[in-house]
């Protein structure tokens, strides 16, 4: 009886130090820093005794700064959350347009990241709005939700561009940006005239599991207890944030995105998040020899021929 006593304390104390790493990790990943100078890493491009030190320290992650600004004329735009975030964006009109393009970046990028796509959406006839999420760039915070709460700026930009113009709204979104768009459709029923994503997760937790096989850790049970962790901490059910169950509130044309060379993003989530989009004008176009990554400068040729043809032909 001792002897089960003292393996059950033994048990009990494992499980209360992983879910204390778990808890403690997830915050490092959602919460960043200010570090103008800190360059990130991503985990596969860390050393064994970073690697080694990120399992059992987290990883500190610099807030994104951006460096590179739009080579036309432009509007900062500010405004604000719920809960008294600002949010940066670039507002950059053309004439007699057709409508416009709103970019959403991905986790720990900004703004500056999708300026190419931009400027290929204006050359077409689009005015184009540029969004820094909360945490991101130039917008304030430091708690990134991985796009749970992020589809509060997806709302926001529509509106303001709303007001605007009373012409189509396009949406375009890679990763964190994709999911907060496929987010805030079904939670606010957006109804923007189309959507381009690029290489949304398919679950949050499938998200989690990216970062653990990047490391080399078992997924099972770090990514679940990751997922619970880091919703739980922000306020919401990590198990809930599932772009594959939003997308069956899509019911307008999409053009999807997705890398055949993607570590960050498995086919098998690319494959469930396309079809359980709720709506039958849509196009998967995989872009070889391309992973997680701007398929508008690993791919132009491509990329742009498939924009146009989707806008021009919707």
């Amino acid at each position: 009886m001792k002897l089960l006593k003292r393996l059950g304390y033994v048990l009990l104390f494992l499980v209360l130090l992983l879910n204390l790493i778990a808890a403690f990790h997830a915050w490092k990943f959602t919460h960043f820093y200010d570090d103008p100078q800190h360059v990130n890493k991503k985990p596969e491009q860390m050393n064994a005794s970073e690697k080694l030190g990120m399992i059992f320290l987290g990883v500190r992650i610099s807030k994104s700064v951006v460096r590179h600004f739009p080579d036309t004329v432009y509007t900062t735009i500010n405004r604000t959350t719920v809960n008294g975030t600002n949010i940066n964006s670039w507002w950059i009109p053309v004439a007699k347009s057709v409508g416009t393009v709103i970019l959403f970046h991905g986790y720990n990028g900004s703004k500056q990241g999708p300026l190419p796509e931009a400027a290929y959406f204006r050359s077409l006839g689009y005015n184009t709005l540029l969004v820094d999420f909360r945490a991101h760039g130039l917008s304030g915070g430091n708690a990134c939700s991985i796009g749970y709460y992020e589809m509060e700026e997806v709302k926001m930009a529509v509106d303001f561009v709303q007001q605007q113009s009373a012409k189509p709204v396009i949406l375009w979104g890679v990763s964190m940006g994709a999911a907060a768009i496929l987010h805030a459709i079904d939670y606010y029923q957006l109804n923007p005239k189309q959507i381009i994503i690029e290489s949304p997760y398919a679950t949050l937790m499938d998200a989690v599991n990216s970062r653990m096989r990047a490391v080399h850790l078992p997924t099972t049970p770090l990514s679940q207890l990751l997922t619970f962790w880091g919703g739980t901490e922000q306020g919401f059910w990590g198990f809930k944030m599932n772009p594959a169950d939003f997308a069956a509130s899509v019911h307008m044309p999409v053009l999807y995105f997705w890398g055949r060379e993607d570590i960050r993003v498995m086919e098998s989530e690319t494959n469930t998040v396309y079809q359980h989009l709720g709506t039958s004008k849509k196009k998967l176009c995989v872009v070889e020899n391309a992973g997680h990554e701007s398929f508008c400068r690993k791919a132009p040729e491509i990329w742009k021929k498939e924009v146009l043809a989707f806008l021009t032909h919707q």
